[in-house]
Order: C-alpha cells, then structure tokens, then sequence
C-alpha cells in the first residue's frame, strides 16, 4: 500500500543541557545541533525507514534549511514538495534534558501548506492508500484534505498534535485518531473516563500515555492497554512521531490494531535510545529484532 503525508518540514535547532531550564532560569547548554525533524516529515521518515513506500507533501523556504530538508527526504517521495521563495522553512527550537525535552515551533513556510496548495495536489492524493496529517500545518488546511479523502474514500490518520480542537464532523470522518491525554481532553473533553471515551470510539481512537504506553478500545469492547517497553532515554523528541509512522505502517499493510500498537509501541521506545528525531527512528529489522526478545 501507498502512503501519503501532508504536513511539517522543520529544521530542529536542538540544545542538550542537564535539564531543561526554569522560567527566567539561564543553563549552560553542552551541545547545540541542527537536525532534520517535523512531525510530518519525522513520520514520513519513519515509515520510509520500516519499509514503507511513502510520499511527503508540504512546503519549504528558498533558503538553505530547505535545501537542506529536501536533501533529507530523499529517502521519501517528494517531488511535490513546494519550495516558496521568501518565506523561511520552518524551525523547531528543542531543549533536551533529564530524559525530555521542550519544543516552541515558528511555523515558517509550514503556514503557507494552503488550499491552494492542496488543490494543486489531489490528483497525487488520489493514488495513495492512506493519508497521515498531523497538526503542524493550518487547521483549516488539515481539515480540507480531511474532507478529500473522505469523499474519495481514503483512509486517514489524523495525530491531533500539537493540541488543538477538533469538530466532531472531523473526528467522524478520521479512519484513526492519535492524541495524547492532554490532546483527548481539548479534543472530546473531561466528562467520560479515558476508558468510556476509548469505549464511544473503538478501534478508532488510539490515546498515546507516555511512560505508560497506549490503550485503544478493541471491536469487542475490551480496552487494550500495550504497556511501554523500558528503554535507555537519551532523546524522547520524535517518539510519537515513530508511534504513529510505524502504527500507519502496519495498519496499511492490513495488520489487526493490536499488531499495529505493539509493533509502534516498540519503535517509538527503541527511537528514544538515539539522538535526534529522525536519526533516532528504527528500521524495520531492528523493531522486528526487539519484538523476538
């Protein structure tokens, strides 16, 4: 199967430090590095290396950040990545420490992914099997290309990240939803249980914890809580996006949902033992490794 991402291209301007510093707080930082990250291009990354045939689409600056971007994705289909002259290609500024890390993202040429944009690409979209959005790029923009597949009848994976609301009619029209605990509540509020909530949508709401792995609901009613594996943290950043590229991965290759958690849950936690967020990410043959232990 084929699979298309529409979303972010960063460049992740990454500091290590022993912790991550106080508000009004000053740290000496170890080591500054420049690296190739966004959540749409991180899980474009991810499926790409777990042996997916995957295509990114968004935007990038003229300037050297983006040359630098699309030189990394080529590993990944992206010939209809659009390059916008005088707009910046985005940035992602990471502060790394104490096993976490925190991240202020500017947006930059990730802003202009317009329906303009997505118009000039649906022709392309119709060809792919799934389609992975993620919250990096205009709401307005993730919600039409929503509606596209939908129309079409192409699955959707939608990772509501960073936080931000989403209208029901958008949650009925997602194949999977991939929030966190704090993205569930801002999405379907505090009213139901995080069970009861997993419970109104099975098999379709995925709700990533952290530590304490990820629980979706199965057809039958039983909540399925896949545990995390322990890892040796060195860089948390891009773990969710390795959960969610590897989960697509095996969702499109026809894999039951527990399989597909399972097998993210152990990519996105063997990512964490490496630096960086693209660099970070596992291959197929390594996941498939860990899962034998």
């Amino acid at each position: 199967m084929r699979l298309a991402v529409v979303g972010s291209i960063n460049t992740d301007m990454t500091v290590t430090a022993e912790r991550i510093p106080l508000k009004g707080e000053t740290l000496m930082g170890s080591s500054l590095s420049y690296i190739p990250g966004g959540k749409g291009a991180n899980q474009a990354v991810a499926m790409a290396k777990l042996g997916a045939e995957v295509e990114m689409f968004g935007c990038v600056g003229d300037d050297s950040n983006g040359e630098k971007m699309l030189e990394n994705l080529k590993a990944v289909g992206a010939e209809h990545i659009q390059i916008l002259k005088g707009v910046p290609t985005g940035i992602a500024m990471i502060t790394v420490g104490d096993n976490d890390n925190t991240i202020i993202v500017v947006p930059g040429a990730n802003g202009k992914v317009d329906r303009a944009y997505i118009d000039s690409i649906k022709s392309e979209l119709e060809k792919f099997d799934m389609v992975v959005l993620q919250h990096e790029i205009p709401l307005e923009t993730v919600h039409y290309v929503i509606e596209f597949c939908y129309e079409k009848g192409i699955k959707i994976v939608l990772n509501p990240a960073p936080a931000a609301a989403v209208p029901m009619e958008i949650i009925d029209k997602v194949t999977y939803v991939t929030p966190n605990e704090h993205e569930a509540v801002l999405i379907f509020g505090d009213k139901l249980s995080t069970e009861d909530l997993l419970r109104k949508y099975p098999e379709k709401l995925v709700i990533t914890q952290g530590s304490r792995g990820v629980s979706t609901c199965l057809k039958d009613g039983r909540i399925l809580n896949i545990p995390a594996r322990k890892a040796q943290v060195v860089d948390t950043t891009g773990a969710g996006d390795t959960l969610n590229g590897a989960f697509s991965v095996r969702i499109a290759e026809g894999k039951a949902i527990e399989d597909a958690l399972t097998y993210a849950n152990v990519a996105a936690s063997l990512s964490t033992e490496k630096f960086g967020a693209q660099t970070g990410m596992p291959t197929a043959e390594e996941v498939e490794t860990e899962l034998k232990k």
